[in-house]
């Protein structure tokens, strides 16, 4: 689900699996019961009947749920806290409920992910993966209390370690706070890029170059501020991130079913509520109606939103670095990445942009995702939303690869950013631009005259402001000093050696 490592999950296994006669060693089998009849389940598994049958049904990305760790612990955090709360209000004896417990902390621990092998796409509504997760937990806490896996007799998935929940409030609890761990793993990321924009603008604020609107010859401006604005753009989309939380901290544990709390009894709610905030760490709060939280997956299209919102600032600021780096001879040149690899298999020498293209790559695939989410929110029908797998799946791909691109971004490129100032300065020397600051001092007829002339004769403004004699080689050099020409005060500094009124 969080990345792109498959497992022997595949068709051809399935098939054989629903296909094939259960004729099974015992010592290698058990053989489990539920509503469809016996199963074989491998004699070592801490899975069970429900999970076999759903790893045969579901044979679609090869993408097990354990490959999004975040999920798989949020789920046995909502177990523990289910436990804790179904023991304070008696419903659940000590000895089971520390077994739970226990269980649940080794898997939140990290152990045991490997029987979570439910494909991330899934039918159901999620119900294979809580099916998946209560069998988990109830085998090791079976092996914790001195039985053998299987023995449900004695701690059963359903009746102990899912009781007072169904799917439907326990699977959605879980996906909200594997989403908001990794929302803040994703912010953590974003600071570092900005950081390392920030650091270049820093580096770069004494260095004049051409701004360009519509890809022609603007004003000019300093390469420090160039990249200061991605700083700024990340710092903004942070700050939208941050927006989500209470959102995604909002939670429906309790509801059950279909949100009227059947089977969860008075007081459970809360107490689970409390526990789980207290275990996960997060300011969690119960959904003031518990209905509507059921069936609404309105919050994961916001944050979805929110994604494609970076992504799209993202791959825009890739594109600029592409851009700025183009040539090394026949391109704009500024700028130089990085080199990271060679870029061609037949031109030597050929060095490419690779770490902004990929960047521009996930960005696509997260534009893509949001799609996938929105259409799946959209076909949830009355009490809930059916699709919500599918909804994990793209929302977590999309947090986890854009986590990655900053990072691949800051740490095997801005870090490593030069500037080539001899080409920026040539190309600001040459610019037509340069008459847009004399406009204060000299006004735009006469400045349109100059850009015209210089457009013609190919000489440049400076030049011609010269041998005109409009101003003299010290009020032209203040004039077009770094400081005036963009820095926030330079109307000040035209103002002081003008003998005009500005506009």
């Amino acid at each position: 689900m969080c990345d792109g490592r498959h497992t022997n999950i595949g068709f051809a296994d399935a098939t054989f699996e629903s296909e094939a006669p259960h004729v099974m060693h015992p010592k290698t089998h058990r053989i489990e019961h539920d509503l469809l009849g016996d199963k074989p389940v491998p004699a070592g598994a801490y899975h069970g009947v429900h999970t076999v049958r759903a790893a045969a049904n579901f044979p679609i990305t090869g993408l097990p749920i354990a490959r999004c760790p975040e999920l798989i612990k949020a789920l046995a955090c909502v177990k523990e806290a289910a436990a804790l709360a179904n023991q304070e209000l008696g419903l659940l004896s000590r000895e089971r409920a520390d077994a739970i417990v226990r269980a649940c902390q080794e898997i939140a621990a990290g152990d045991l992910h490997d029987e979570f092998i439910v494909d991330a796409i899934q039918g159901g509504a999620g119900t294979s993966t809580n099916m998946n997760a209560n069998e988990v937990i109830a085998n090791r806490a079976l092996e914790l209390l001195g039985y053998e896996r299987g023995r449900y007799e004695h701690l059963h998935p359903n009746d102990d370690v899912n009781r007072s929940q169904s799917t439907n409030d326990a699977y959605p609890t879980a996906v909200n706070i594997a989403t908001a761990w990794m929302l803040q793993g994703l912010a953590e990321a974003m600071t570092t890029l900005q950081d390392a924009f920030a650091s270049k603008a820093a580096e770069f604020a004494d260095i004049l170059k051409v701004g360009r609107t519509q890809l022609q010859d603007a004003v000019p401006m300093t390469l420090g501020q160039e990249f200061g604005a991605y700083a700024v753009m990340l710092e903004e989309d942070r700050a939208r991130l941050q927006e989500c939380l209470p959102l995604i901290t909002e939670i429906n544990l309790g509801a059950t079913a279909v949100g009227t709390g059947l089977n969860a009894p008075p007081g459970y709610a809360e107490a689970a509520r409390a526990h789980l905030s207290r275990i996960t760490e997060l300011p969690l709060v119960a959904a003031p109606n518990l209905v509507e939280a059921t069936q609404d997956a309105g919050a994961f299209v916001h944050v979805s939103g929110v994604l494609k919102r970076i992504a799209v600032k993202l791959s825009k600021t890739c594109n600029d670095l592409r851009l700025l780096a183009s040539g090394p001879r026949a391109g704009l040149g500024e700028i130089t990445l990085p080199p990271m690899q060679a870029g061609s298999s037949i031109m030597p020498g050929k060095i490419n942009p690779v770490i902004p293209e990929v960047v521009n790559q996930v960005a696509f695939e997260v534009i893509g995702n949001d799609v996938t989410i929105t259409m799946a929110a959209e076909a949830g029908q009355l009490q809930l939303n059916a699709f919500e797998p599918i909804i994990v799946h793209s929302l977590h791909k999309s947090i986890s690869h854009l986590r990655a691109a900053c990072m691949v971004l800051a740490e095997r490129c801005i870090t490593g950013i030069t500037a080539n100032r001899e080409t920026l300065l040539m190309s600001v020397e040459n610019s037509i631009g340069l008459a847009t600051a004399l406009n204060p001092r000299l006004g735009y007829a006469t400045t349109s005259a100059l850009a015209a002339d210089a457009l013609v004769s190919g000489r440049s403004i400076a030049e011609l402001v010269l041998q005109q004699g409009l101003l003299s080689a010290d009020e032209l050099a203040a004039l077009l000093s770094p400081d005036a020409i963009a820095r926030p005060g330079f109307r000040r500094v035209a103002a002081s050696i003008s003998t005009e009124p500005m506009e």
